[in-house]
């Protein structure tokens, strides 16, 4: 099995509802995003999946969300727009995107900083 990792980030705002603290005020994060591919044979030249296809496929899906107010997005009037559903959100748009191409995403991880992040696959 061979996994690829693409990294990419973009910036967005946002508030989290129903929390007792400074987060429930607006502020922004710059995000990093980490996209982990997976699949089991590489083409006839030896690649899974072309990275330049891959980060092209990344960036369509990320870029609804570059510079925008998260909360304002329809996924996210329904829920909240904590670190976990973004990584959640982006793994089901990104999962749909790949499949097409015949190959799995693992799992997505989303930063809101250097320190604190979450993962989210369906394994």
């Amino acid at each position: 099995m061979y996994e690829l990792v693409i990294k990419t980030k973009f910036s967005s705002a946002h508030r989290l509802k129903h929390y007792k603290g400074k987060c429930e005020e607006l502020h922004g994060h710059n995000w990093d995003v980490q996209v982990i591919l997976e699949g089991e044979a590489p083409d006839k030249i030896g690649l899974l999946i072309d990275f330049k296809e891959a980060k092209k496929i990344i960036h369509k899906e990320t870029e609804m969300l570059d510079h925008k107010y998260l909360n304002q997005i329809e996924y996210f009037k329904t829920h909240n727009p904590t670190t976990e559903n973004l990584a959640r959100f982006l793994y089901g748009k990104l999962s749909a995107a790949f499949k097409r191409r015949g190959v799995k995403v693992k799992k997505v991880g989303v930063w809101e900083s250097p320190e604190c992040g979450a993962y989210f696959s369906e394994e």
